[in-house]
Protein backbone atom coordinates (compact mmCIF):
# COMPACT_ATOMS: atom_id res chain seq x y z
CA UNK A 1 0.00 0.00 0.00
CA UNK A 2 1.41 3.58 -0.41
CA UNK A 3 1.76 5.51 2.43
CA UNK A 4 -0.35 9.00 2.82
CA UNK A 5 -0.44 10.58 6.49
CA UNK A 6 -3.53 12.37 5.48
CA UNK A 7 -6.43 10.29 4.10
CA UNK A 8 -9.79 11.63 4.60
CA UNK A 9 -12.88 9.54 3.85
CA UNK A 10 -16.57 10.80 3.45
CA UNK A 11 -18.78 7.79 4.57
CA UNK A 12 -22.59 7.78 3.75
CA UNK A 13 -24.97 5.72 6.37
CA UNK A 14 -27.83 4.32 4.39
CA UNK A 15 -30.40 3.70 7.82
CA UNK A 16 -32.79 1.95 5.53
CA UNK A 17 -36.55 0.44 5.95
CA UNK A 18 -36.37 -2.51 4.26
CA UNK A 19 -39.29 -4.86 3.51
CA UNK A 20 -38.71 -8.48 4.49
CA UNK A 21 -39.36 -10.58 0.95
CA UNK A 22 -39.54 -7.23 -1.13
CA UNK A 23 -36.13 -7.85 -3.16
CA UNK A 24 -36.92 -5.87 -5.85
CA UNK A 25 -38.09 -3.03 -3.90
CA UNK A 26 -35.32 -3.43 -1.56
CA UNK A 27 -32.73 -3.77 -4.48
CA UNK A 28 -34.23 -0.21 -6.05
CA UNK A 29 -34.27 1.87 -2.61
CA UNK A 30 -30.53 0.57 -2.44
CA UNK A 31 -29.67 1.95 -6.03
CA UNK A 32 -31.37 5.10 -5.27
CA UNK A 33 -30.01 5.69 -1.93
CA UNK A 34 -26.14 5.00 -4.07
CA UNK A 35 -27.14 7.57 -5.89
CA UNK A 36 -28.08 10.06 -3.34
CA UNK A 37 -24.59 8.78 -1.59
CA UNK A 38 -22.59 9.59 -4.99
CA UNK A 39 -24.75 13.22 -5.18
CA UNK A 40 -22.90 13.81 -1.78
CA UNK A 41 -19.79 12.83 -2.68
CA UNK A 42 -19.48 9.98 -0.56
CA UNK A 43 -16.39 7.22 -1.30
CA UNK A 44 -18.20 4.84 0.47
CA UNK A 45 -22.17 4.19 1.94
CA UNK A 46 -22.66 1.58 4.19
CA UNK A 47 -26.66 -0.32 3.92
CA UNK A 48 -27.48 -2.59 7.09
CA UNK A 49 -27.62 -6.43 7.59
CA UNK A 50 -29.82 -8.24 5.13
CA UNK A 51 -30.92 -4.96 3.51
CA UNK A 52 -31.71 -6.73 0.00
CA UNK A 53 -33.75 -9.14 1.95
CA UNK A 54 -35.04 -7.45 4.79
CA UNK A 55 -34.27 -8.89 8.36
CA UNK A 56 -35.68 -11.17 9.48
CA UNK A 57 -36.03 -13.28 6.17
CA UNK A 58 -36.72 -16.46 8.54
CA UNK A 59 -37.85 -19.62 6.61
CA UNK A 60 -37.73 -17.67 3.28
CA UNK A 61 -33.66 -18.60 3.56
CA UNK A 62 -34.70 -21.88 3.08
CA UNK A 63 -36.44 -21.49 -0.58
CA UNK A 64 -33.47 -22.00 -3.27
CA UNK A 65 -35.76 -19.62 -5.44
CA UNK A 66 -35.65 -16.94 -2.97
CA UNK A 67 -31.88 -17.19 -2.12
CA UNK A 68 -31.44 -16.81 -6.09
CA UNK A 69 -33.34 -13.88 -6.75
CA UNK A 70 -31.57 -12.15 -3.73
CA UNK A 71 -28.19 -13.20 -5.52
CA UNK A 72 -29.79 -11.25 -8.78
CA UNK A 73 -30.89 -8.43 -7.28
CA UNK A 74 -27.36 -8.05 -5.24
CA UNK A 75 -25.72 -8.18 -8.75
CA UNK A 76 -27.89 -5.39 -9.47
CA UNK A 77 -26.90 -3.57 -6.72
CA UNK A 78 -23.44 -4.31 -7.01
CA UNK A 79 -23.59 -2.55 -11.06
CA UNK A 80 -24.77 0.85 -9.73
CA UNK A 81 -21.49 1.26 -7.94
CA UNK A 82 -19.63 3.49 -10.66
CA UNK A 83 -17.42 5.54 -9.07
CA UNK A 84 -18.15 4.90 -5.17
CA UNK A 85 -17.69 1.84 -2.81
CA UNK A 86 -20.96 0.13 -1.43
CA UNK A 87 -21.42 -2.48 1.69
CA UNK A 88 -24.39 -4.04 1.99
CA UNK A 89 -26.37 -6.91 3.62
CA UNK A 90 -27.86 -10.04 1.74
CA UNK A 91 -27.42 -13.86 1.84
CA UNK A 92 -24.70 -15.47 0.25
CA UNK A 93 -25.05 -19.07 -1.25
CA UNK A 94 -22.09 -21.32 -1.87
CA UNK A 95 -21.97 -25.08 -0.51
CA UNK A 96 -24.54 -23.34 2.52
CA UNK A 97 -26.32 -20.01 2.86
CA UNK A 98 -24.44 -17.43 4.67
CA UNK A 99 -25.65 -13.88 6.16
CA UNK A 100 -22.92 -12.25 4.21
CA UNK A 101 -22.00 -8.23 3.17
CA UNK A 102 -21.09 -7.63 0.15
CA UNK A 103 -18.38 -5.57 -0.74
CA UNK A 104 -18.55 -3.30 -4.19
CA UNK A 105 -17.01 -0.85 -6.09
CA UNK A 106 -16.60 0.50 -9.41
CA UNK A 107 -19.27 -1.92 -10.53
CA UNK A 108 -17.60 -4.90 -9.72
CA UNK A 109 -17.95 -7.49 -6.86
CA UNK A 110 -14.56 -7.41 -4.89
CA UNK A 111 -15.54 -9.57 -2.10
CA UNK A 112 -18.08 -10.93 0.48
CA UNK A 113 -17.78 -11.08 4.26
CA UNK A 114 -19.96 -13.97 6.21
CA UNK A 115 -21.02 -13.60 9.33
CA UNK A 116 -19.14 -15.31 12.37
CA UNK A 117 -21.25 -15.26 15.07
CA UNK A 118 -24.96 -16.41 14.73
CA UNK A 119 -27.68 -15.64 17.73
CA UNK A 120 -29.34 -18.00 18.64
CA UNK A 121 -31.53 -17.16 21.61
CA UNK A 122 -34.31 -14.49 22.16
CA UNK A 123 -35.79 -13.60 18.97
CA UNK A 124 -33.05 -15.21 16.83
CA UNK A 125 -32.52 -18.14 14.92
CA UNK A 126 -29.93 -18.00 12.77
CA UNK A 127 -28.24 -21.16 13.40
CA UNK A 128 -31.82 -22.43 11.88
CA UNK A 129 -30.74 -20.89 8.15
CA UNK A 130 -27.19 -19.63 8.24
CA UNK A 131 -23.76 -21.45 8.47
CA UNK A 132 -20.82 -19.43 9.85
CA UNK A 133 -17.98 -17.85 8.20
CA UNK A 134 -14.25 -18.33 8.45
CA UNK A 135 -12.89 -15.81 6.31
CA UNK A 136 -11.92 -12.35 7.30
CA UNK A 137 -10.95 -10.27 4.70
CA UNK A 138 -9.79 -6.91 4.85
CA UNK A 139 -10.76 -4.05 1.88
CA UNK A 140 -8.41 -1.60 0.78
CA UNK A 141 -9.75 1.97 -0.75
CA UNK A 142 -8.14 4.39 -1.23
CA UNK A 143 -5.30 3.75 0.77
CA UNK A 144 -7.70 3.01 3.85
CA UNK A 145 -7.84 -0.86 5.38
CA UNK A 146 -11.53 -1.73 6.03
CA UNK A 147 -12.65 -4.54 8.12
CA UNK A 148 -16.59 -5.53 7.93
CA UNK A 149 -18.49 -7.63 9.52
CA UNK A 150 -22.15 -8.12 10.97
CA UNK A 151 -24.08 -7.35 13.67
CA UNK A 152 -23.28 -10.03 16.60
CA UNK A 153 -19.86 -10.35 15.24
CA UNK A 154 -19.05 -7.00 17.40
CA UNK A 155 -20.25 -8.46 20.59
CA UNK A 156 -17.28 -10.86 20.96
CA UNK A 157 -14.20 -9.01 22.54
CA UNK A 158 -11.77 -11.42 20.90
CA UNK A 159 -14.26 -11.53 17.40
CA UNK A 160 -13.66 -10.36 13.96
CA UNK A 161 -13.17 -6.86 14.73
CA UNK A 162 -10.03 -7.40 17.43
CA UNK A 163 -8.58 -9.77 14.64
CA UNK A 164 -9.39 -7.33 11.46
CA UNK A 165 -7.75 -4.08 13.74
CA UNK A 166 -4.77 -6.40 14.53
CA UNK A 167 -3.94 -6.94 10.92
CA UNK A 168 -4.30 -3.02 9.80
CA UNK A 169 -7.98 -2.13 9.26
CA UNK A 170 -8.54 1.22 9.98
CA UNK A 171 -11.94 2.01 9.53
CA UNK A 172 -14.26 -1.16 10.81
CA UNK A 173 -17.72 -1.24 9.38
CA UNK A 174 -20.68 -3.14 11.37
CA UNK A 175 -23.92 -3.79 9.48
CA UNK A 176 -26.99 -4.57 12.18
CA UNK A 177 -30.31 -5.60 12.00
CA UNK A 178 -30.77 -5.09 15.86
CA UNK A 179 -34.09 -5.28 17.25
CA UNK A 180 -35.10 -2.98 19.92
CA UNK A 181 -36.30 -3.20 23.23
CA UNK A 182 -36.75 -0.48 26.05
CA UNK A 183 -33.15 1.07 27.41
CA UNK A 184 -31.04 -1.50 24.85
CA UNK A 185 -29.69 1.11 22.50
CA UNK A 186 -27.08 2.78 25.81
CA UNK A 187 -25.73 -0.66 26.43
CA UNK A 188 -25.74 -1.44 22.94
CA UNK A 189 -23.11 2.08 21.97
CA UNK A 190 -20.95 1.20 25.00
CA UNK A 191 -20.12 -1.98 23.56
CA UNK A 192 -19.32 -0.85 20.02
CA UNK A 193 -17.04 2.44 21.74
CA UNK A 194 -15.21 -0.33 23.51
CA UNK A 195 -14.67 -2.20 20.19
CA UNK A 196 -13.44 1.40 18.63
CA UNK A 197 -11.29 1.76 21.42
CA UNK A 198 -9.85 -1.27 21.83
CA UNK A 199 -9.18 -1.14 18.29
CA UNK A 200 -7.89 2.28 17.87
CA UNK A 201 -9.90 2.69 15.05
CA UNK A 202 -12.61 4.31 13.22
CA UNK A 203 -16.15 2.58 13.92
CA UNK A 204 -18.75 2.89 11.49
CA UNK A 205 -22.17 1.24 13.38
CA UNK A 206 -25.08 1.29 10.84
CA UNK A 207 -28.73 -0.10 11.91
CA UNK A 208 -31.55 -0.95 9.88
CA UNK A 209 -34.92 0.96 10.79
CA UNK A 210 -38.75 0.38 10.62
CA UNK A 211 -41.17 -2.52 12.28
CA UNK A 212 -41.46 -6.09 10.67
CA UNK A 213 -44.36 -8.63 12.17
CA UNK A 214 -43.40 -8.19 16.02
CA UNK A 215 -40.11 -6.86 16.14
CA UNK A 216 -39.38 -2.67 15.54
CA UNK A 217 -36.21 -1.20 14.80
CA UNK A 218 -34.54 1.40 16.74
CA UNK A 219 -32.24 2.65 13.55
CA UNK A 220 -29.25 5.33 15.88
CA UNK A 221 -26.75 3.85 13.69
CA UNK A 222 -23.85 5.94 14.88
CA UNK A 223 -19.67 6.64 14.29
CA UNK A 224 -17.30 6.41 16.59
CA UNK A 225 -13.52 7.56 16.85
CA UNK A 226 -10.51 5.61 17.84
CA UNK A 227 -11.26 6.74 21.81
CA UNK A 228 -14.74 5.80 21.44
CA UNK A 229 -16.29 9.63 21.03
CA UNK A 230 -19.53 9.53 19.40
CA UNK A 231 -18.78 11.27 15.88
CA UNK A 232 -22.17 11.13 14.28
CA UNK A 233 -25.63 9.68 15.09
CA UNK A 234 -28.68 8.85 12.93
CA UNK A 235 -32.24 9.76 14.36
CA UNK A 236 -34.18 6.96 16.61
CA UNK A 237 -37.02 5.74 14.52
CA UNK A 238 -36.81 6.95 11.16
CA UNK A 239 -34.70 6.90 7.80
CA UNK A 240 -31.72 8.74 7.84
CA UNK A 241 -28.98 9.18 5.22
CA UNK A 242 -26.06 10.47 7.75
CA UNK A 243 -22.72 11.88 6.03
CA UNK A 244 -19.76 11.71 8.11
CA UNK A 245 -16.25 12.66 7.28
CA UNK A 246 -13.15 11.11 8.34
CA UNK A 247 -9.69 11.51 8.90
CA UNK A 248 -8.34 7.98 8.48
CA UNK A 249 -4.80 8.89 8.66
CA UNK A 250 -5.18 10.12 12.39
CA UNK A 251 -5.04 6.20 13.22
CA UNK A 252 -1.59 5.30 12.26
CA UNK A 253 -0.58 8.11 14.83
CA UNK A 254 -2.60 7.28 17.53
CA UNK A 255 -1.13 3.15 17.28
CA UNK A 256 2.17 4.23 17.34
CA UNK A 257 1.53 5.10 21.00
CA UNK A 258 0.00 1.93 21.66
CA UNK A 259 1.53 -1.86 21.73
CA UNK A 260 -1.59 -3.76 22.31
CA UNK A 261 -2.22 -4.60 18.73
CA UNK A 262 1.30 -5.50 17.69
CA UNK A 263 1.08 -7.69 20.56
CA UNK A 264 -2.58 -9.20 19.56
CA UNK A 265 -0.94 -9.79 16.18
CA UNK A 266 2.04 -11.53 17.75
CA UNK A 267 -0.08 -14.11 19.72
CA UNK A 268 -3.20 -15.09 17.51
CA UNK A 269 -6.53 -13.85 19.18
CA UNK A 270 -9.08 -15.94 16.76
CA UNK A 271 -7.61 -19.49 15.81
CA UNK A 272 -9.87 -20.77 12.95
CA UNK A 273 -10.49 -17.62 11.05
CA UNK A 274 -8.30 -16.48 7.93
CA UNK A 275 -7.57 -12.97 7.15
CA UNK A 276 -7.38 -11.91 3.87
CA UNK A 277 -5.99 -8.85 1.71
CA UNK A 278 -8.30 -7.34 -0.65
CA UNK A 279 -6.92 -4.50 -3.06
CA UNK A 280 -9.90 -2.73 -3.89
CA UNK A 281 -8.56 0.34 -5.97
CA UNK A 282 -9.12 4.15 -5.91
CA UNK A 283 -7.46 6.56 -4.72
CA UNK A 284 -6.76 9.08 -2.06
CA UNK A 285 -8.87 12.11 -2.43
CA UNK A 286 -7.55 15.45 -1.63
CA UNK A 287 -10.66 15.69 0.81
CA UNK A 288 -14.42 15.91 0.43
CA UNK A 289 -15.89 19.10 -1.18
CA UNK A 290 -18.18 21.20 1.11
CA UNK A 291 -17.86 21.66 4.74
CA UNK A 292 -17.11 19.29 6.91
CA UNK A 293 -19.89 16.66 8.34
CA UNK A 294 -20.16 15.03 11.54
CA UNK A 295 -24.21 15.16 12.27
CA UNK A 296 -25.04 14.30 15.84
CA UNK A 297 -29.16 13.65 16.56
CA UNK A 298 -30.15 13.09 19.80
CA UNK A 299 -31.42 10.04 20.71
CA UNK A 300 -34.81 9.26 22.10
CA UNK A 301 -35.20 8.43 25.69
CA UNK A 302 -37.51 7.10 27.86
CA UNK A 303 -41.25 7.48 27.08
CA UNK A 304 -40.66 9.18 23.87
CA UNK A 305 -38.25 6.10 23.16
CA UNK A 306 -41.44 3.46 23.74
CA UNK A 307 -43.85 5.56 21.99
CA UNK A 308 -41.77 6.09 18.67
CA UNK A 309 -41.55 2.31 18.51
CA UNK A 310 -45.07 1.62 18.87
CA UNK A 311 -46.30 4.30 16.20
CA UNK A 312 -43.14 2.48 13.83
CA UNK A 313 -43.82 -0.57 14.68
CA UNK A 314 -47.93 -0.49 14.25
CA UNK A 315 -47.20 1.80 11.07
CA UNK A 316 -45.12 -0.99 8.97
CA UNK A 317 -46.69 -4.01 10.62
CA UNK A 318 -50.32 -2.19 8.37
CA UNK A 319 -48.23 -0.72 5.46
CA UNK A 320 -46.07 -3.75 4.85
CA UNK A 321 -48.72 -6.17 4.96
CA UNK A 322 -49.91 -5.00 1.93
CA UNK A 323 -53.79 -5.93 2.61
CA UNK A 324 -54.85 -3.33 4.75
CA UNK A 325 -55.25 0.53 4.58
CA UNK A 326 -57.27 1.48 7.06
CA UNK A 327 -57.72 -0.04 11.04
CA UNK A 328 -60.80 -0.29 13.70
CA UNK A 329 -60.52 -0.82 17.09
CA UNK A 330 -63.16 -1.14 19.91
CA UNK A 331 -62.90 2.29 21.66
CA UNK A 332 -64.58 1.44 25.38
CA UNK A 333 -63.99 4.70 26.98
CA UNK A 334 -60.71 3.12 28.82
CA UNK A 335 -56.98 3.46 29.28
CA UNK A 336 -55.47 0.79 27.17
CA UNK A 337 -58.08 1.92 23.94
CA UNK A 338 -57.62 5.14 24.49
CA UNK A 339 -54.15 4.86 24.10
CA UNK A 340 -54.16 2.34 21.56
CA UNK A 341 -56.40 5.04 19.02
CA UNK A 342 -53.23 7.26 19.87
CA UNK A 343 -51.02 5.40 18.42
CA UNK A 344 -52.85 3.93 15.61
CA UNK A 345 -53.81 7.66 14.25
CA UNK A 346 -50.25 8.98 14.73
CA UNK A 347 -48.76 5.88 12.71
CA UNK A 348 -51.47 5.99 10.36
CA UNK A 349 -53.59 9.37 10.02
CA UNK A 350 -56.94 10.24 11.75
CA UNK A 351 -58.51 9.22 8.08
CA UNK A 352 -57.63 5.68 8.22
CA UNK A 353 -58.76 5.10 11.83
CA UNK A 354 -62.21 4.19 12.60
CA UNK A 355 -63.39 3.21 16.38
CA UNK A 356 -66.21 0.86 17.47
CA UNK A 357 -68.17 1.98 20.14
CA UNK A 358 -69.99 -1.21 21.39
CA UNK A 359 -71.54 -0.44 24.83
CA UNK A 360 -73.50 -2.83 26.58
CA UNK A 361 -76.00 -2.87 29.53
CA UNK A 362 -73.27 -2.25 31.95
CA UNK A 363 -71.52 0.12 30.17
CA UNK A 364 -71.40 3.42 32.24
CA UNK A 365 -72.34 6.94 30.33
CA UNK A 366 -69.18 8.08 31.42
CA UNK A 367 -67.20 5.59 29.69
CA UNK A 368 -69.48 6.39 26.72
CA UNK A 369 -68.86 9.65 26.85
CA UNK A 370 -64.90 9.16 27.28
CA UNK A 371 -65.30 7.00 24.36
CA UNK A 372 -66.56 9.17 22.22
CA UNK A 373 -64.90 12.29 23.32
CA UNK A 374 -61.59 10.62 22.60
CA UNK A 375 -62.88 9.47 18.74
CA UNK A 376 -63.14 13.47 18.69
CA UNK A 377 -60.38 14.83 19.63
CA UNK A 378 -58.30 12.62 17.12
CA UNK A 379 -60.79 13.39 14.47
CA UNK A 380 -61.27 9.82 13.95
CA UNK A 381 -64.68 8.15 12.59
CA UNK A 382 -66.57 6.65 15.30
CA UNK A 383 -69.21 3.99 14.35
CA UNK A 384 -71.76 3.23 17.81
CA UNK A 385 -73.19 -0.35 17.72
CA UNK A 386 -74.43 -1.38 21.10
CA UNK A 387 -74.75 -4.78 22.18
CA UNK A 388 -77.31 -4.99 24.37
CA UNK A 389 -79.74 -6.83 21.39
CA UNK A 390 -77.73 -9.20 20.57
CA UNK A 391 -76.81 -10.06 24.13
CA UNK A 392 -80.52 -10.79 24.77
CA UNK A 393 -80.28 -13.02 21.89
CA UNK A 394 -77.14 -15.06 22.88
CA UNK A 395 -79.29 -15.39 26.49
CA UNK A 396 -82.58 -16.41 24.76
CA UNK A 397 -80.48 -19.19 22.86
CA UNK A 398 -78.32 -20.33 25.80
CA UNK A 399 -81.43 -20.22 28.47
CA UNK A 400 -82.17 -24.04 28.09
CA UNK A 401 -78.53 -25.02 28.94
CA UNK A 402 -78.01 -22.42 31.08
CA UNK A 403 -80.88 -23.16 33.10
CA UNK A 404 -80.18 -23.43 36.91
CA UNK A 405 -76.92 -21.92 37.10
CA UNK A 406 -76.11 -18.56 38.48
CA UNK A 407 -75.04 -15.70 35.63
CA UNK A 408 -71.34 -15.38 35.82
CA UNK A 409 -67.68 -15.61 33.56
CA UNK A 410 -69.16 -17.23 30.57
CA UNK A 411 -72.06 -14.19 30.57
CA UNK A 412 -69.52 -11.67 31.06
CA UNK A 413 -67.11 -13.13 27.71
CA UNK A 414 -70.33 -13.46 25.65
CA UNK A 415 -70.46 -9.66 25.56
CA UNK A 416 -66.52 -9.29 24.50
CA UNK A 417 -67.40 -11.99 21.80
CA UNK A 418 -69.81 -10.08 20.64
CA UNK A 419 -67.69 -7.09 20.54
CA UNK A 420 -64.98 -8.91 18.66
CA UNK A 421 -67.26 -10.50 16.47
CA UNK A 422 -68.54 -7.00 15.43
CA UNK A 423 -64.99 -5.32 14.46
CA UNK A 424 -63.95 -9.01 12.95
CA UNK A 425 -67.46 -8.18 10.25
CA UNK A 426 -66.16 -4.48 10.11
CA UNK A 427 -62.64 -5.88 8.68
CA UNK A 428 -64.15 -8.62 6.59
CA UNK A 429 -66.22 -6.36 4.77
CA UNK A 430 -64.80 -3.23 4.95
CA UNK A 431 -61.14 -4.14 4.23
CA UNK A 432 -59.89 -3.05 7.72
CA UNK A 433 -57.20 -4.84 9.90
CA UNK A 434 -58.63 -5.10 13.49
CA UNK A 435 -56.18 -3.51 16.49
CA UNK A 436 -56.41 -5.17 19.73
CA UNK A 437 -55.73 -3.16 22.69
CA UNK A 438 -55.13 -5.49 25.22
CA UNK A 439 -51.52 -4.85 27.66
CA UNK A 440 -49.13 -7.35 28.79
CA UNK A 441 -50.42 -7.28 32.61
CA UNK A 442 -54.19 -8.86 31.10
CA UNK A 443 -51.86 -11.42 28.49
CA UNK A 444 -49.84 -12.34 31.36
CA UNK A 445 -52.70 -13.10 33.50
CA UNK A 446 -54.98 -14.17 31.48
CA UNK A 447 -57.41 -11.48 32.10
CA UNK A 448 -58.62 -11.35 28.16
CA UNK A 449 -61.54 -12.77 26.24
CA UNK A 450 -60.46 -15.75 23.63
CA UNK A 451 -62.14 -14.61 20.72
CA UNK A 452 -63.44 -11.46 22.40
CA UNK A 453 -61.04 -8.64 23.24
CA UNK A 454 -58.14 -10.82 21.86
CA UNK A 455 -59.66 -11.27 18.43
CA UNK A 456 -57.79 -9.24 15.31
CA UNK A 457 -54.55 -8.64 13.85
CA UNK A 458 -52.55 -6.81 15.30
CA UNK A 459 -51.92 -6.22 19.51
CA UNK A 460 -50.40 -3.21 19.25
CA UNK A 461 -49.79 -2.81 23.78
CA UNK A 462 -49.02 -6.90 24.06
CA UNK A 463 -45.80 -6.60 25.53
CA UNK A 464 -46.77 -2.66 27.56
CA UNK A 465 -47.06 -3.21 31.26
CA UNK A 466 -50.11 -1.53 32.55
CA UNK A 467 -48.46 0.80 34.29
CA UNK A 468 -46.34 1.70 31.42
CA UNK A 469 -49.83 2.58 29.73
CA UNK A 470 -50.47 5.16 32.16
CA UNK A 471 -46.42 6.77 31.46
CA UNK A 472 -47.20 6.57 27.59
CA UNK A 473 -50.89 7.79 27.90
CA UNK A 474 -49.45 10.70 29.85
CA UNK A 475 -46.71 11.65 27.76
CA UNK A 476 -48.94 11.54 24.52
CA UNK A 477 -51.04 14.25 26.00
CA UNK A 478 -47.97 16.18 27.11
CA UNK A 479 -46.50 16.09 23.80
CA UNK A 480 -49.31 16.01 20.90
CA UNK A 481 -52.09 17.36 22.38
CA UNK A 482 -54.60 16.39 25.12
CA UNK A 483 -56.29 13.34 23.26
CA UNK A 484 -57.08 11.52 26.10
CA UNK A 485 -59.36 13.15 28.90
CA UNK A 486 -58.16 13.65 32.05
CA UNK A 487 -60.96 11.74 33.67
CA UNK A 488 -59.92 8.39 31.77
CA UNK A 489 -56.31 8.80 33.37
CA UNK A 490 -58.16 8.48 36.95
CA UNK A 491 -60.83 6.24 36.40
CA UNK A 492 -60.83 2.94 38.09
CA UNK A 493 -59.39 0.29 35.33
CA UNK A 494 -62.66 -1.99 34.82
CA UNK A 495 -64.02 -4.37 31.63
CA UNK A 496 -67.44 -3.20 32.88
CA UNK A 497 -68.91 -6.88 31.71
CA UNK A 498 -71.13 -6.93 35.02
CA UNK A 499 -72.25 -4.72 37.67
CA UNK A 500 -69.41 -2.49 39.40
CA UNK A 501 -67.03 -4.57 38.34
CA UNK A 502 -63.12 -3.37 38.70
CA UNK A 503 -60.05 -4.84 37.42
CA UNK A 504 -58.90 -5.23 41.34
CA UNK A 505 -61.90 -8.04 42.01
CA UNK A 506 -59.69 -10.39 39.94
CA UNK A 507 -56.52 -8.93 39.76
CA UNK A 508 -53.44 -7.51 42.15
CA UNK A 509 -53.66 -3.59 41.76
CA UNK A 510 -51.00 -2.62 38.78
CA UNK A 511 -48.63 -1.15 40.86
CA UNK A 512 -48.09 -4.46 43.21
CA UNK A 513 -48.52 -6.75 39.75
CA UNK A 514 -46.43 -5.24 37.44
CA UNK A 515 -42.79 -5.87 39.29
CA UNK A 516 -44.10 -9.10 39.87
CA UNK A 517 -45.16 -9.81 36.25
CA UNK A 518 -41.65 -8.72 35.32
CA UNK A 519 -39.60 -10.43 37.91
CA UNK A 520 -41.79 -14.02 36.62
CA UNK A 521 -42.08 -13.23 32.79
CA UNK A 522 -38.69 -11.69 32.58
CA UNK A 523 -36.17 -12.36 34.75
CA UNK A 524 -37.51 -16.34 35.47
CA UNK A 525 -37.83 -15.54 39.73
CA UNK A 526 -38.39 -18.46 41.29
CA UNK A 527 -41.19 -17.91 44.17
CA UNK A 528 -38.97 -17.62 46.65
CA UNK A 529 -36.83 -14.37 44.36
CA UNK A 530 -39.83 -12.73 44.64
CA UNK A 531 -41.04 -13.14 47.88
CA UNK A 532 -37.24 -12.04 49.51
CA UNK A 533 -38.15 -8.88 46.77
CA UNK A 534 -40.25 -8.06 49.17
CA UNK A 535 -43.34 -9.02 47.62
CA UNK A 536 -46.21 -10.46 49.31
CA UNK A 537 -46.48 -14.21 49.25
CA UNK A 538 -50.02 -14.77 48.38
CA UNK A 539 -49.46 -12.62 45.91
CA UNK A 540 -47.27 -14.28 44.24
CA UNK A 541 -48.76 -17.22 44.30
CA UNK A 542 -51.37 -16.21 43.02
CA UNK A 543 -49.91 -14.31 40.27
CA UNK A 544 -47.50 -17.17 39.16
CA UNK A 545 -50.37 -19.83 38.89
CA UNK A 546 -52.45 -17.43 36.78
CA UNK A 547 -49.26 -16.70 34.15
CA UNK A 548 -49.00 -20.53 33.57
CA UNK A 549 -52.42 -21.23 33.24
CA UNK A 550 -52.59 -18.83 30.66
CA UNK A 551 -50.09 -19.92 28.44
CA UNK A 552 -52.79 -21.29 25.89
CA UNK A 553 -54.54 -18.04 24.84
CA UNK A 554 -51.17 -16.19 24.91
CA UNK A 555 -50.58 -19.04 22.23
CA UNK A 556 -53.55 -18.06 20.18
CA UNK A 557 -53.08 -14.08 20.45
CA UNK A 558 -52.66 -11.62 17.52
CA UNK A 559 -48.92 -10.85 17.31
CA UNK A 560 -47.35 -7.72 19.04
CA UNK A 561 -44.19 -4.86 18.93
CA UNK A 562 -41.95 -6.19 21.47
CA UNK A 563 -40.83 -3.56 23.86
CA UNK A 564 -39.71 -5.40 26.89
CA UNK A 565 -36.50 -7.53 27.12
CA UNK A 566 -38.70 -10.44 27.25
CA UNK A 567 -41.49 -10.50 25.31
CA UNK A 568 -44.61 -13.05 24.80
CA UNK A 569 -44.64 -14.66 21.30
CA UNK A 570 -41.07 -15.37 19.64
CA UNK A 571 -39.41 -13.91 22.55
CA UNK A 572 -40.39 -16.32 25.96
CA UNK A 573 -41.85 -19.78 24.70
CA UNK A 574 -43.11 -21.74 26.73
CA UNK A 575 -44.98 -25.03 25.89
CA UNK A 576 -48.83 -25.00 26.14
CA UNK A 577 -49.64 -28.53 27.89
CA UNK A 578 -46.69 -28.38 30.37
CA UNK A 579 -47.23 -30.30 33.82
CA UNK A 580 -44.40 -28.56 35.49
CA UNK A 581 -44.90 -26.22 38.82
CA UNK A 582 -43.42 -24.64 41.41
CA UNK A 583 -44.49 -26.06 44.54
CA UNK A 584 -45.24 -22.95 46.09
CA UNK A 585 -47.65 -24.11 48.48
CA UNK A 586 -46.13 -24.50 51.39
CA UNK A 587 -43.48 -22.14 50.92
CA UNK A 588 -43.59 -18.78 53.07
Amino acid sequence: MEFHLARPLRVGLAQLDPTVGDLEGNATRMVEWIGRARTERCDLVVFPELCLTGYPPEDLVLKPAFVRDNLRCRDRVVAATRGIAVVGGFVDADIDVYNAAFFAYDGELRGVYHKVYLPNYGVFDEERYFRRGRRCPIFELAGVRIGVSICEDAWYPAGPISLQAAQGAELLVNINGSPYHRDKRLARETMIATRAMDSHAFLVWVNTVGGQDELVFDGNSVVFGPEGEVLARAASFREEFLVVDLDIGSVFGRRLHDTRLRKELSVPIHYDLEVTHVPVGGRVSPGPAGPRRRPITEPLEGPAEVYAALVVGTRDYVRKSGAFQKVVLGLSGGIDSALTACIAVDALGPENVTAAIMPSRFTSEESREDACEVARRLGIQALELPIEPIREAYANVLAAPFAERPPGLAEENIQARIRGNLVMALSNKLGWMVLTTGNKSEMATGYATLYGDMAGGFAVLKDIPKTTVYELARYRNASRGEAIPERVLFKAPSAELKENQRDSDSLPSYEELDPILEGYVENDLSFEELVAAGHDPQTVRRVIELVDRSEYKRRQAAPGIKITPRAFGRDRRMPITNRYRQDVRAAT
